[in-house]
């Protein structure tokens, strides 16, 4: 009810800050979906605020409340890390990860693994690899895809492709964090369609 009586604008303190990598990661792992969703259609696309409450089926005053909740989290949590440059070791780990994913070799791909490794799945799954799912899931998709190499940001990532018709088109990102030569953490963004359309991205490669 107090958001409903602010002025219909809802200004972002930094309009359009968030069309980078960095930012865009900031938003999935920091909010969730319903805040995520109205800072990106708002501060992101510069949507109205009719037209946001339209998209994620609410009210414009439950949408002004989503946003205040949301820009007030993000401006709590703890700054970004600046873009980097590729790191050689990480790269590599990409190609390999990429090249063993697409022959289906699992075996070979945990091997570039810890054995205590992280795994979060954007809002699906958070917790240890060992004992997950994880790569039945995408031998069992019934749609043809494939992986590629790729940069956000300058850092080497994994980019799902989907094949629509006779085209290979991006579809999300997989982000590694690397230490000793292993994959400790990965973090999927199968579910959240919507990053490589606000994320700046390079493709290396076909595999």
């Amino acid at each position: 009810m107090v958001s409903a009586a602010h002025p219909d604008e809802t200004l972002p303190d930094e309009p359009n800050a968030w069309g980078i990598g960095k930012a865009v990661e900031h938003l999935v792992v920091s909010l969730p979906p319903k805040e995520r969703a109205c800072i990106l259609l708002k501060d992101v696309f510069d949507y109205s605020l009719e037209e946001v409450a339209g998209l994620v089926d609410s009210t414009v005053g439950g949408v002004k409340a989503a946003l205040n909740r949301g820009r007030t989290k993000l401006a709590a949590s703890p700054p970004m890390k600046p873009a980097r440059s590729a790191d050689p070791e990480t790269a590599q780990i990409v190609q390999l990860y990429v090249e063993r994913f697409n022959r289906r070799d699992w075996n070979s791909v945990r091997e570039l693994i810890s054995a205590d490794a992280r795994l979060r799945v954007a809002d699906r799954y958070a917790g240890r690899l060992s004992g997950s799912p994880y790569f039945g899931i995408y031998e069992r998709m019934p749609i043809p895809w494939k992986m590629v190499a790729g940069e956000v940001d300058g850092e080497p990532v994994v980019i799902i492709l989907r094949r629509d018709g006779e085209v290979w088109t991006p579809k999300s990102p997989i982000r590694f964090v690397v230490a000793d030569q292993h994959i400790t953490q990965i973090f999927d963004y199968y579910f959240c369609l919507w990053m490589l359309e606000a994320t700046p991205l390079t493709l290396l490669g076909t595999s």
